[in-house]
């Protein structure tokens, strides 16, 4: 059993070359209990975005605040908050913020999704 607040998870900033201004907290995995998943919250400041990619896992996105941007396949999808993305195995895809306050989503993946 697990019972916490976003506000008392550790919150890291990501660093990589093709990423910028993003943030990410593990809310609940294998050491809270959930083996087999990862659920992550990701914030993205005024102009953050992470890298265009594409992996061998899906994942499901929930939207909290702000407005951002999905790249996926393609084809750009706008995102606000209460959106929610199904990301398909092996698709390339990529969020950014697309608005002057922070982009913040929720991000749940298999395990292997969370390295």
């Amino acid at each position: 059993m697990f019972v916490s607040h976003k506000d008392k998870i550790e919150k890291k900033a990501q660093s990589h070359p093709s990423m910028h201004a993003v943030e990410k907290q593990i809310l609940i995995g294998p050491e809270q209990g959930w083996a087999d998943h990862v659920m992550r919250l990701f914030t993205l400041g005024p102009s953050g975005y992470a890298p265009r990619h594409a992996h061998p896992w899906p994942h499901i996105m929930y939207v909290v605040e702000g407005k951002g941007n999905l790249y996926m396949d393609g084809q750009d999808h706008p995102l606000t908050s209460g959106s929610v993305a199904y990301v398909p195995s092996d698709i390339e895809h990529q969020v950014s913020n697309a608005g002057d306050l922070p982009f913040v989503f929720m991000c749940i993946v298999p395990k292997i999704g969370e390295a």
